[in-house]
Formats: C-alpha cells, structure tokens, sequence
C-alpha cells in the first residue's frame, strides 16, 4: 500500500513541477520570442532545428509540428552536424537550437561554423549565460527552476519546456500565416484526420445504392424499393426530383400496426416530411455530425433540393472518420 501510494506522489509531484515550469516560462515571452518567431516568419529558407541528446528528440519534434503547420523544416542532429550534416544548411536558412545548458562541445563547436554560413541563429534554451544564448541572433527564453529528477539530473522538466514553447511557436506561425484546416488537410492526407479534413459526403454516396420512390407510389412499390435497395428507407421526391419526405422501416412497421386500407396508402401518407439531408458538397465529418445529433443511421444526399443518393452511418466506420 504503501509503494502505491509512493507512487501515485511521485507522479504528482513529476506532473506539478512542470506544469508549473511551463506556467512560469509563459511570463518569459518577451522581445527574444517575438524576434525568433518573426525572423521564421520571413525566411527564405527553411528552419534547420538541432540539439543534442535528449534536446534533439525534443527539436525532431518540433521539425515535425512545424512541417504540419505550414513551416518547412529540417531535424539536423548537433552531433551529425559537425561531421557532415552541415552541408544541408543554406545561407537562406535559420538554424534553431535546443539546449539546456548551451554550453556543450558540439554546440559550441557548431556556433562558429553556423555563424560563418551566414544564417540566422535562434536558441531556445535554459542557460541566459551560455555560450549559445550570447552568440545567438535571439532567444527563446526556457529556464526554469530544477528537473523532475529527484537529482535533478535527467531531463525531464526542462525538455518538456522546450517541447511546449515549440508548439508555441509553431502556433503563432500559423495563425501569423492564416493556416487554415484546409490548408491543415493537404499535409495530412492518410488516416482519419486526414479523412475528416477532406472526404466529402460525395466520395462515399456514389457506393450506394439510392432507393427513390414518387410521392404518389403504392405501398407494393415502396416496399419493393425499400427491399430491392436494403438501405431500409426511401426517399420520397416529385416528378422533379425534388426530396419531399423519406419513409423508413419504422414508418412501415407504424403503418401496419394502424388501421389501413393497401389500395389507398401512398407514399405522401406515410412518409416523414422534411427529412435530415445533406448536399453533396458536405464534409464526412460534418454528415457524421448530424447523424449523431438526431440519432439517426442514414442521410440523403442532395443537390439543389434534388436527391442523388444516400450516406450511411456505416460508411463512415468503414472510413474511419468515427
């Protein structure tokens, strides 16, 4: 009992801590940040963002959150960077590196040679006194106070800031660039995010078979088509084409539970007017959407008031937007 209770105070105190890091780091938005994050703004290039050990799977993270928010971007390890890697740096280029210290070998050794390509240089890092935050052409400020690490040793608290101010960053770009979901959409083609930013109800309807029926149609005719088609609905339209109501299974089962005479039931009698549709045009996302709000498993599709077809909500499974 007593091990889970050690337990659950360290996971507290470790979320506690950089919560509160973070929180504190807010009030060290100042003139560095804005400077950083404008200079990215307007290069040419692309950000070339590095670090070293745990710094740099914190930046190769944030290369990665830049690129899907409309910054080009490149991970370029400190390490490799001086063996080689510095080739892919250009001149249009800013270089941004992570640190906690800023004053490591390779970083120290990298700034001279940055500094002799001609390109800008950020840091992000939580040492204002180091030898990266006094070259650097501005700084992202990320002190804080200790790590998580009992020792405070292991980087904990500190690469959680870094990896916080880069979504910053990245942000402020974004909406610097008026970054629409749209825009979102085109770098995220594959899986249902992806799905949900760019299917179309149109893309999916067109598998379906589309049970219509006119709004003077016998009951043999509305259950032949409503059988033919197994979407278990109708919909009812004019001569035009016009969507005017739609019969589903629960409005059969209604009607033969009520006093009816066959010869005389037509589709107008049964039907449910002003049925839930949605244009072509529309979002999966947002067909989805609607589906939930009137806890209902089928929509008609339309364009202009005219029926094309039906979305179902297992079309939407089969793709993945739930």
């Amino acid at each position: 009992m007593n091990l889970l209770k050690n337990i659950r105070e360290s996971a507290k105190k470790v979320l506690i801590n950089e919560a509160q890091a973070i929180n504190k780091v807010s009030g060290y938005i100042d003139q560095g940040f804005v400077s950083s994050v404008e200079a990215i703004l307007h290069c040419k290039g692309r950000v070339v963002v590095s670090g070293i050990g745990k710094s740099a799977i914190i930046a190769s993270k944030i290369t990665a959150t830049l690129n899907s928010t409309g910054t080009p971007a490149i991970f370029m390890h400190a390490a490799d960077a001086i063996h080689g890697d510095l080739g892919m740096i250009r001149k249009e280029d800013i270089l941004m590196v992570l640190s906690k210290s800023g004053n490591t070998p390779e970083i120290k050794v990298l700034i001279p040679l940055v500094k002799r390509a001609g390109c800008q240089l950020i840091a992000m890092v939580s040492n204002m006194n180091s030898e990266l935050a006094q070259q650097a052409d501005s700084v992202i400020n990320a002190t804080i106070d200790e790590e998580a690490c009992p020792h405070n040793l292991a980087p904990t608290t500190s690469t959680t800031v870094h990896l916080a101010l880069g979504d910053a960053v990245a942000v402020c770009l974004l909406e610097a660039r008026g970054f629409s979901s749209s825009d979102f959409a085109k770098f995220h083609p594959g899986g249902s995010l992806g799905k949900q930013l760019y299917l179309k109800v149109s893309d999916i309807y067109p598998n379906n078979e589309c049970p219509v029926v006119l709004i003077d149609a016998s009951i043999e005719e509305i259950i032949l088509e409503m059988t033919t088609k197994r979407l278990g609905a109708t919909a009812v339209v004019d001569e035009s084409q016009k969507l005017k109501g739609i019969i589903t299974d629960g409005d059969l089962r209604r009607m033969l539970k009520s006093d009816y005479t066959p010869g005389e039931v037509t589709a107008a009698s049964i039907m449910s007017s002003n049925p839930q549709n949605v244009d072509k045009e529309c979002f999966a996302a947002q067909a989805l959407a609607i589906l939930q709000k009137n806890n209902i498993t089928q929509l008609i599709v339309t364009e202009d008031g005219r029926v094309l077809g039906f979305i179902h909500l297992h079309d939407l499974l089969k793709e993945g937007i739930i």
